[in-house]
This record gives structure tokens, sequence and C-alpha cells, in this order.
């Protein structure tokens, strides 16, 4: 990286005044796979901006978070309820912004084709669709809750057949070969899906509100930064991720 590629060369300039050392112009952030794409570009801006580099740890957040726990690894963790109350709990959390939100949505193959503009077209006899597991995947038990409590589920269970995916990137597939014709996933994974699917826009009707989420970490040697960085994440993250598709 740029500031630990100059740091050795210039160790004789980390003394300043009177013997204050400079601060450290690095943050690790450790970052939830799902969000890379939007901080990759809020990473991008920030370092324009701000004699500030961004080191980005990948990694899904439930191994993310033990390092948080301990205070091992980390000055900013980027992840979605409930890790924020997690983070708190283990007294690790300094300050959080809300930057977007993780929603499920409806998605059809590219032009729609088999006309579904609902939920509840989803149990329309005929109509294949592809679901996200309740067992393995927060969306599928969001899911299987609003077909349960709309009278529809084992319609629209029928409708999928086998077609009930662990990852949203098997449903996505599967709507995009033509296997199947409509489904739900993620928000942010139908972004990365926009080429070969549509978002079929429909009320908010899920009795649970996940939010995406920006957190300083209490146990950094940087808090400044951190500070810093987070001042710009209110102001610019919103809108980047939503650019991502974190919109509800």
């Amino acid at each position: 990286m740029r500031v630990r590629a100059i740091a050795v060369g210039a160790a004789c300039l980390l003394l300043v005044g009177c013997g204050k050392r400079q601060e450290p112009r690095t943050l690790t952030v450790l970052c939830g796979g799902s969000f890379r794409p939007p901080m990759e570009a809020l990473e991008k801006v920030f370092e324009q901006q701000w004699d500030i580099e961004l080191e980005l740890s990948i990694g899904q957040s439930e191994d993310l978070l033990p390092m948080v726990k301990i205070g091992k690894e980390g000055d900013i963790f980027v992840t979605h309820d409930p890790y924020m109350d997690y983070t708190e709990e283990a007294g690790a959390l300094l300050e959080g912004v809300r930057v977007g939100y993780v929603a499920p949505v409806l998605v059809v193959r590219k032009g729609n084709p088999a006309e579904v503009k609902s939920i509840e077209d989803l149990a329309r006899p005929g109509v294949k669709v592809a679901l996200p597991n309740p067992e393995y995947s927060t969306c599928g038990e969001m899911l299987f809750k609003l077909l349960e409590k709309k009278g529809i589920k084992d319609a629209v269970e029928q409708n999928a057949g086998g077609a009930i995916f662990r990852s949203h990137s098997e449903t996505g597939n599967a709507i995009k070969i033509g296997e199947c014709e409509a489904g739900v996933m993620w928000n942010g994974t139908a972004h990365t899906f926009r080429d070969s699917l549509d978002v079929v826009p429909t009320p908010y009707e899920y009795d649970e509100t996940i939010r995406v989420l920006v957190m300083g970490l209490s146990y950094t040697q940087n808090e400044a930064l951190v500070k810093q960085f987070l001042e710009f994440v209110k102001a610019e993250g919103p809108p980047v991720f939503a650019e991502h598709g974190y919109t509800k």
C-alpha cells in the first residue's frame, strides 16, 4: 500500500516537533464481503480528498466479529444489523453511521416476460420461482414469514420446486439462465445482476429493517482519523450505497 511503502524510507521523519510521533495515516477497514463495491467507491473518493489510506480487509461479518470482540484488528467495521449490537456489547463501539439498508427485493428475468408485478404473483400457477432458503438466509426467513402472513407460502413453494437456494448468487443465476422467471434476493446482490435481472418495485412489507452500518471501533489507535472518516461517510455514504442497491 502507498503509505506503508514510504514508511520505512521515511522512518527518520516519524519524530517531529517536541519528540512527538506523527499520527498514522492508514485506517484498516474490516468489511463484510457484500459491501465491498460501495466501500471501494468511497475509498477512492476519500483518498483523493484526504491524505489517509484505507486498507480494506474483506470477510464475512460472522468471521470478522471475533477479531472485533478481542480488539485484535481494524479501525472501522462495515457490516449490518445486528452486528452493531454485538460490537457495543463487546465494548468495541466508538460510533456507528447508517449508510443504507439490506432488504429483500422481487427480481425477474430481464424484460419481465412472466409479467410478475407483486409478491402475490409468485403464487400464480405456472410461474417458475427461485427463493432464498430460510434455513440459511435471513432474507429467506424474512420472505417466508411474509408469504405465511399473506397465506401464499405453500403455493409459492410449489412454484419453486427445488429452486430454494442457500446463496443469492444461485437464485440470480437460476433466473439469469432462464430456469426460473422470478424470485427474491438481497437488494445489493440484485444490483450485481442488473445486466440480466430487473428489480420490481414493491411496498416494503417485512417486519424487520436491517441497516448497513459503518462503525468506528473504540480500541483504534487512530481515533481522530476514524472520526474524520465517519464524518465523511455521513455525507457521502448513503448516496453511494443507494447507487449499489442498498435501499428499501
